[in-house]
């Protein structure tokens, strides 16, 4: 009877889950995001993001596969993004400085009124 019912979705990413993504995504950037000759293969690729995945599962509401860590990866790198633009552009509520919300993105990325000073 329990194939019969309905899947269920995962529980959201608790707050320890997504640090620890972002610290080690951060940690092995180069591996996963470099282009170039000097790129990283699928399976070097594949193999960091297991290690990710061996990472955040102790501290996970419920197990985690590669293929959710990618996903949560992008949503967070997209929602940075746009807050961190509609901050730039004036529009959107009055919150946290745009240097707050720069969480992922580096100091070339970020917006010259956002960037934090050095």
């Amino acid at each position: 009877m329990a194939e019969d019912s309905p899947k269920r979705r995962k529980a959201n990413f608790n707050e320890a889950e997504t640090e620890v993504l972002i610290e080690q995504v951060l940690k092995h950037e180069q591996l996963l995001f470099a282009a170039g000759p000097g790129r990283a293969s699928p399976g070097q690729k594949r193999k960091v993001w297991e290690l990710i995945r061996h990472k955040v599962n102790p501290v996970a509401a419920c197990p985690r596969d590669v293929e959710d860590l990618k996903k949560r990866w992008r949503d967070l790198k997209r929602r940075d993004r746009s807050k961190l633009c509609r901050l730039s552009q004036g529009s959107g509520p009055p919150g946290p400085p745009a240097a707050a919300l720069g969480l992922l993105l580096s100091p070339e990325e970020m917006p010259p009124a956002a960037a934090p000073p050095s």
